[in-house]
């Protein structure tokens, strides 16, 4: 077999091995190992190979940044912000139709700008707004559905993991990453905002018929203050430290994280107890990341080695699709696959095939970084996997409210993501207009 046939076939076998049930990470390093072993004719080799490119992963200085920031979003919920940011927009929001669901989008966004995991979204919203909502008025299905379909904003409005991610992979700015999240994730909660008033007034079957305002909390302009300046203070430092030049992301993590602490020690939300947990499940979840990133640099030196990419990129540039059939094809690969396997994992499978593709055709890879991420969040919403759909029903656990209605209450939030996802296709300014190039 020639390198390219080996490196064929080791990808149809990591497809196959992945629709089996077996772990990403695990079936991209069997298959990248067998198949380097088979191109090189030594397991020696193959193994010395593979564990220069996990030693060169691990040791980047950008790899820093991951457990900063996943140690910040553990904190920030922790210490009540998400309370706090749902109670700022449920007072700035109360008095609309639909308020209460644009008061859960409102605090997602909010949320997701001091911390990036979708995952922390979905729990603490699912706890803090869906009783609110039902007891308001608003059906079980749209309740739960609001609350998903608004968790993903944390994985495009910075500080984003995915973003990261995508930064490590393609070599990206991380802060040009950022700051072209912004435009995108404001666009797409006020797209999400938009929706639930229009279907408060035209389809007030799904969210609710007897929608009430929560009026029986209205708080004054001193509360108002005490729940918001935190919040407010510790977006500025982390986001306003980046963009300002005075340090960089892995460093506005650290500070974000010391930020968080003070609020925390401040507000004596913050025990020893919860901090120890807040640092077991940091390390849980940095773990399985750097494990997942480790697994996708070993399969990308594969893919390398067999010559893959290029014949693939080859391939597409005789096909005469075009720059636009190439990109509309990833986009649809992207979305199909969201229906098996989870965010990082479309991104590390991916991303290291189609860039050879890509960057020879000019893409601006932070644009296309916006839309690969926009794509893959859809992903969360939809079936049978919808990872942010499982966070909600195992955090509800209420029998009463199944998988299946909470896939549908998400629907109108996945297409509402579809569309903000064709704008910043046809629009790339979106993503690219607070770049200064």
């Amino acid at each position: 077999m020639s390198t390219f046939e080996i490196g064929l076939a080791t990808l149809g076998a990591m497809i196959v091995l992945v629709y089996a049930g077996l772990w990403v990470p695990i079936a991209l390093m069997l298959c990248s190992y067998v198949g380097v072993w088979m191109m090189k004719g030594s397991p020696l080799l193959a193994g010395k190979l593979l564990a220069l490119a996990a030693s060169e992963t691990i040791s980047s200085y950008f790899f820093g940044v991951v457990p900063l920031f996943v140690l910040m979003g553990f904190l920030v919920s922790v210490t009540g912000l998400g309370r706090d940011a749902f109670d700022v927009a449920n007072q700035l929001f109360r008095r609309l139709k639909g308020g209460l669901g644009v008061s859960t989008v409102a605090a997602n966004a909010i949320f997701a700008a001091i911390t990036g995991i979708s995952i922390a979204s979905a729990a603490v919203f699912t706890r803090l707004a869906v009783p609110e909502m039902v007891r308001h008025g608003y059906t079980k299905k749209f309740s739960v559905g609001v609350v998903a379909g608004s968790s993903v904003l944390g994985m495009l409005i910075p500080p984003s993991l995915l973003l990261i991610l995508y930064g490590l992979l393609t070599e990206q700015s991380v802060g040009d990453l950022f700051l072209a999240g912004v435009l995108p994730g404001i666009l797409l909660a006020v797209v999400f905002a938009g929706g639930v008033i229009l279907m408060a007034y035209f389809w007030p079957s799904f969210i609710g018929e007897n929608l009430s305002g929560d009026t029986e909390h209205d708080m004054s302009s001193r509360d108002l203050a005490a729940k918001g300046l935190p919040i407010a203070l510790l977006i500025a430092l982390v986001l306003g430290g980046i963009y300002a030049g005075f340090f960089t992301p892995i460093e506005a993590g650290a500070v974000g994280c010391l930020g968080a602490i003070i609020i925390g020690l401040a507000r004596r939300a913050l025990t020893w107890r919860s901090f120890w947990e807040v640092l077991t499940d940091t390390g849980l979840v940095t773990a399985s990341v750097c494990f997942l990133i480790i697994a996708a640099q070993m399969y990308s030196r594969m893919l390398s080695l067999s010559g893959l990419p290029n014949e693939f990129g080859a391939f597409v540039a005789t096909a005469d699709i075009g720059f636009w059939g190439v990109i509309l094809a990833y986009v649809l690969l992207v979305i199909v696959m969201g229906t098996i396997l989870d965010s990082s994992s479309i991104m590390l499978i991916l991303v290291p095939l189609m860039l050879p593709v890509v960057v020879p055709m000019g893409v601006d890879l932070v644009w296309f970084g916006i839309v690969t991420v926009i794509a893959v969040e859809i992903g969360l919403l939809t079936p049978p996997f919808g990872l942010s759909v499982f966070v909600i029903k195992s955090t509800l656990n209420d029998d009463s409210i199944s998988l299946g209605e909470i896939f549908r209450g998400a629907a109108p939030f996945a297409l509402m993501m579809g569309l903000v996802l064709v704008l910043v296709l046809i629009f790339p300014s979106i993503a690219t207009g607070l770049l200064a190039r």
